[in-house]
């Protein structure tokens, strides 16, 4: 029982740390950098995507002023 507490334990520890056991993201400073930004835009055009899935990016009809909404 301890040593697999102990396993268990280790396994969190090592689960736990950034990029596991590799490292997610280059030691080059301007690599490093080019794949914060690459990271940062995908999650930021997250919210855009989920909205167009469920069809909430169409145009509102109640808005007070008129908006076309096809393609023209």
């Amino acid at each position: 029982m301890r040593k697999f507490l102990l396993a268990a334990t280790a396994g969190l520890c090592l689960a736990t740390a950034t990029g596991c056991i590799l490292p997610a993201y280059s030691a080059d400073p301007g690599r490093r950098a080019q794949q914060l930004l690459f990271t940062s835009e995908n999650l930021r055009l997250l919210l855009d995507e989920w909205e167009r899935i469920w069809f909430l990016d169409q145009p509102n009809h109640m808005s007070p002023y008129r908006t076309h909404g096809g393609i023209i």
